[in-house]
């Protein structure tokens, strides 16, 4: 049965769209079959993962979420076995406007991934930084919620508006959304503030924290200008390492 997890955080640069592409690679890599779906309109994860955005006119998450293609026809094979990839460009944009007044316009995504017939283990959404309707679909249709928290001084700021508003898709939309864990990133073990933010989370959230921490990795900052994942990139870098550590913490725990 197929685990539906949600990349989300309204806040930008926190290591979102980082998360999605390297999680996905990991979790295909421990042979686990992933589905990778870029929710953003920036198509981060698109070209992250080598796909040129340009070449997605008529065939992108755009054209399915509007009723147009069906969503076995967007989804592309990457160069990691066991993984594929619903890739985005600015078309999405085009969903906040017309979505406005369409019934049931929260539920589109999860229609859509039901009507799927290929089987997947995981099937991982990139979220946009925002709390609009593309993440609100992605929430609908999740079993669990990730949240990369990077360790600076505004971690926590902006936090209690995404735990309300899956407080809100849990009370109304989807009561088997389970915040599956808040993912410190950017971590520098050297900077006394990056310890005391680790420490404040862990305090606040105890388990709910992931034990995996993201450390701040030159490597992994780079591996998407290549369009590859961390582990094709550098398999021997930290960044490397922690994600494949935290794809095993979640096979490991059932997420």
């Amino acid at each position: 049965m197929k685990k539906i997890i949600c990349i989300a955080n309204q806040k930008g640069g926190v290591g979102k769209t980082t998360t999605a592409i390297n999680l996905s690679a990991s979790l295909a890599a421990a042979e686990k079959k992933t589905l990778l779906i870029d929710g953003d309109s920036q198509g981060n994860s698109t070209s992250g993962m080598g796909t040129d955005r340009s070449s997605l006119q008529t065939n992108n998450l755009y054209h399915a979420m509007i009723g147009q293609v069906p969503l076995e026809q967007v989804i592309i094979n990457t160069v990691i076995p066991n993984l594929d990839i619903a890739p985005s460009n600015q078309d999405l944009i085009g969903i906040e406007v017309e979505f406005v007044g369409l019934e049931d316009k929260e539920k589109r995504l999860r229609t859509l991934l039901n009507s799927l017939d290929r089987q997947y283990d995981f099937i991982v959404i990139d979220c946009p930084p925002s709390l609009g309707v593309m993440t609100v679909n992605a929430l609908v249709a999740s079993d669990f919620l990730i949240v990369p928290l990077q360790c600076e001084y505004f971690a926590m700021e902006g936090l209690g508006y995404l735990l309300n508003t899956v407080k809100l898709v849990k009370a109304q939309l989807n009561p088997q959304l389970v915040l599956g864990g808040i993912l410190l990133t950017m971590f520098d073990q050297r900077n006394l503030l990056s310890r005391r933010v680790t420490d404040d989370v862990r305090k606040h959230f105890g388990d709910k924290v992931f034990k995996t921490v993201i450390p701040r990795n030159v490597r992994l900052s780079e591996s998407p200008s290549h369009g590859l994942p961390i582990i094709l990139y550098d398999i021997k870098s930290r960044g490397a390492l922690a994600y494949m550590e935290m794809a095993q913490e979640i096979i490991r725990g059932g997420i």
